[in-house]
């Protein structure tokens, strides 16, 4: 959704690059182009001014820290200041301190909020609740219908005393479902109520009474993030009108502009709560300003990657393979790999874990253009192999190739391919895994071979200056300073000064050696 805004205040940041200091001139630039990024976002025109006017003035009365760059300072402001106008901090529900509580939904009609009820239905019982969805929406054709359907998917109840499609009283069901959740022992309720084609007086006073009728904890407005400034206009007449708590966007997957997610909540004044950002029933998750900001400038969102991989890995298959790569209990084969990749598949689509990682913004084109039907190759792939050849592939020969193949359906080089990229991948996860990463001091690495003398005349000449020294010295060798011109050391005071000598303390962990 955010695509377009990202490349716009990316190009912008890299034109500061290389500049020694900001000058007013640069400033005034910069804050040019990112008034234009975000007005053709479709963010609201008083949220555009406020922003560009906070920003101009922090990066003037900013002192450019130094350790960091102008363009790295202008992304360190833009980025605070996106947090604030996407409500400053993480808002979470308040709930009652006598079960249950109520939580109600409010929006217009196709925002999703009868699948959003299913998700935050879903998100509750995820974190201990025991939640019951309420179908008070008795006017849209089939919504009770529909609230069942995915209330059923979610593992969640759902409390629908009447039909729907134009007959029941919404109030009495909404009253009538405190009564049943005291009754059954449900903490949580979550009332969808209807919705309208637009703002009306019958739909707020319907809302209205419904919210006099079960005393919510929690009003929540459910927007459609892909209908832009409408979104703001709509949250603005009901929070006149009715009130609400908070505010849900769905959608958020979509192809649009975004705005309406970097408006609402300061022209409300009501935080953002909950966003869902797809059509799988665990696509739904807590608003973070913070998280978000980092997203859109194009800084990855390693909290949210860690806590879902947290949801989706085995923490005991996980500690295994990591063993397995360290070089203990066995070794990692493709067996263990095919394994890690489906946990990883289960954290949703590879493009969007992938679009998590810090940097990945410069090659979001590339990772858009995962296809997934590559990833079903390589299970076919590694599923066509005997148990054997997955535990240990380097006894697949050219005729074992040939046969995984065949009951892979794939060609015989996609097989070469996976196995060569297998090996290659698993020397380097083994080097990460051990800290055996060349090149880095104190670690340990591969070691160089030695340096084969070259033959002259028969005998054999160091390419070692300090060896060769000694060679043509034999009275002795020569002092470890001699080898590069200096003067001749005091053993005793050198081996006293290498022991004593100590890293400083910001390195000393660094180049330690982990082992």
């Amino acid at each position: 959704m955010f695509d377009t805004l990202q490349d716009r205040l990316a190009a912008t940041f890299k034109n500061l690059r290389g500049k020694g200091r900001l000058s007013d001139a640069d400033i005034d630039a910069t804050a040019r182009e990112i008034r234009v990024a975000l007005l053709e976002a479709d963010v609201n025109l008083s949220v555009v001014k406020d922003f560009i006017a906070a920003i101009k003035e922090r990066a003037r009365g900013a002192e450019l820290s130094g350790a960091l760059n102008p363009a790295q300072q202008v992304i360190k402001i833009v980025n605070e200041e996106l947090v604030a106008i996407l409500g400053g901090e993480t808002r979470l529900l308040r709930f009652a301190k006598r079960p249950p509580t109520v939580i109600m939904l409010a929006g217009l009609q196709g925002s999703g909020k009868t699948t959003l009820a299913a998700k935050l239905g879903l998100w509750l019982k995820d974190q201990g609740h025991s939640p019951l969805l309420v179908a008070a929406d008795l006017q849209r054709p089939n919504a009770v219908n529909q609230l069942q359907v995915v209330g059923q998917r979610a593992g969640v109840h759902v409390y629908a005393p009447e039909p729907g499609n134009g007959i029941g009283n919404p109030i009495a069901v909404a009253r009538s479902s405190i009564t049943e959740a005291e009754r059954r022992l449900y903490d949580v309720v979550i009332v969808d109520t209807a919705g309208r084609l637009g703002i009306d007086a019958e739909m707020m006073q319907q809302a209205a009474d419904i919210r006099d009728a079960v005393r919510p904890d929690e009003v929540l407005f459910v927007v459609d993030a892909m209908i832009g400034q409408d979104a703001v206009n709509t949250a603005n007449a009901f929070a006149e009108g009715v009130g609400f708590d908070g505010v849900v966007l769905t959608k958020l997957d979509g192809d649009a502009r975004g705005g309406a997610a970097l408006s609402i909540a300061r022209v409300t004044g009501k935080p953002i709560m909950f966003a869902s950002n797809g059509e799988a029933l665990a696509d739904f998750d807590v608003f973070h300003p913070d998280r978000m900001a980092s997203r859109i400038l194009g800084m990855g969102d390693m909290l949210t990657l860690i806590e879902q991989a947290e949801k989706t890995f085995d923490a005991e298959q996980s500690a295994k393979a990591a063993a397995k790569l360290a070089g203990q209990g066995g070794e990692f084969g493709l067996a263990d790999f095919l394994q890690q990749m489906q946990m990883v598949r289960k954290m949703g689509p590879l493009s969007k874990v992938f679009g998590m990682l810090p940097g990945m913004g410069e090659i979001k084109d590339r990772i858009a253009g995962i296809d997934e039907r590559d990833v079903d190759h390589i299970e076919a792939i590694i599923h066509s192999m005997t148990p054997a050849e997955r535990d240990n592939p380097k006894i697949i020969d050219g005729s074992r190739r040939a046969r995984i193949a065949k009951g892979a359906g794939v060609e015989v080089s996609e097989v070469n391919g996976l196995i060569n990229r297998f090996f290659e991948a698993r020397k380097m996860m083994s080097s990460l895994a051990t800290g055996a990463m060349p090149g880095i001091p104190g670690l340990p690495g591969p070691r160089r071979q030695p340096t084969r003398s070259k033959k002259k005349g028969g005998r054999g000449v160091s390419g070692n200056p300090a060896k060769r020294n000694a060679a043509q010295h034999p009275a002795g060798p020569a002092e470890p300073a001699a080898a590069f011109g200096g003067e001749e050391l005091d053993k005793a005071a050198l081996e006293k000064a290498m022991a004593e000598f100590q890293l400083p303390p910001e390195l000393r962990g660094r180049f330690s050696n982990p082992n």
